[in-house]
């Protein structure tokens, strides 16, 4: 069996050379559902944006919700069940015995949540057009909390990546970047909501932001097969 990564490769292949044959060098994607090896991390900084850490994190964690029967993904804003003053207002964040979080209680830090596939040490070639297409069903994440859309393209030792990114905003969107033509880089797509980190309890007093995924091949077969049924019928 394939790894992911070598089937998008190949469909990529495919994909550039009738591009190549007109004259373009392109690759689409598009939402895929859970199955499709989805990946989490979270940028962590101060309230002022002052960076502190990443590290990746579990797609629950990041509050991603992937509903495949409804061919829907909801984002979040991040949760945080510690009840420490590092991620809680109110405490004294030196303090181990500080713990101030709960129901209601300001967050203490800026989460950036990053869902998103990846295509690894050149296996999405460089040199072309990538465009990311799909549909927002809706968007009702209050103020405190922004959503985006985005393409990174980062060189082989990760660093400073080529990042294109569009609010997310209710509707059809297609976008697109450039992709760096350079052997061994790393390309990642998807999703991206920033704000503080709120009590679990309270996510949903934050809104969140509802996208369509695209239903897997073998269950497009069982709806292309039961639509020829019905016109047989």
């Amino acid at each position: 069996m394939r790894s992911q990564s070598s089937k998008w490769f190949l469909a990529s292949a495919v994909i550039c050379a009738l591009g190549a044959s007109a004259g373009l060098a392109q690759v689409t994607v598009q939402v895929e559902p859970s199955t499709e090896d989805w990946k989490g991390w979270m940028n962590v900084a101060e309230l002022d944006g002052t960076p502190l850490w990443g590290s990746p994190w579990g797609i629950p964690d990041l509050s991603a919700t992937f509903d495949d029967p409804n061919n829907e993904l909801t984002l979040g804003a991040a949760p945080m069940g510690d009840p420490h003053a590092y991620w809680y207002q109110g405490g004294d964040p030196n303090d181990p015995n500080s713990f101030p979080g709960g129901p209601g209680v300001p967050g203490n830090k800026l989460m950036e949540a990053n869902l998103f596939r990846e295509f690894i040490g050149g296996a999405m070639p460089g040199g072309q057009l990538m465009t990311f297409e799909g549909e927002v069903l809706a968007n009702t994440f209050t103020a405190e909390h922004e959503a985006y859309l985005f393409i990174k393209d980062f060189p082989g030792d990760w660093s400073s990546p080529v990042e294109t990114k569009i609010p997310l905003v209710p509707g059809p969107f297609s976008f697109s970047a450039n992709l760096v033509d350079e052997p061994g880089r790393h390309v990642q797509y998807g999703f991206q909501v920033i704000g503080p980190n709120v009590w679990p309890d309270d996510v949903g007093l934050f809104g969140n932001a509802v996208i369509a995924t695209i239903p897997e091949p073998a269950s497009m077969l069982l709806v292309l097969a039961a639509g020829l049924i019905v016109r047989r019928r």
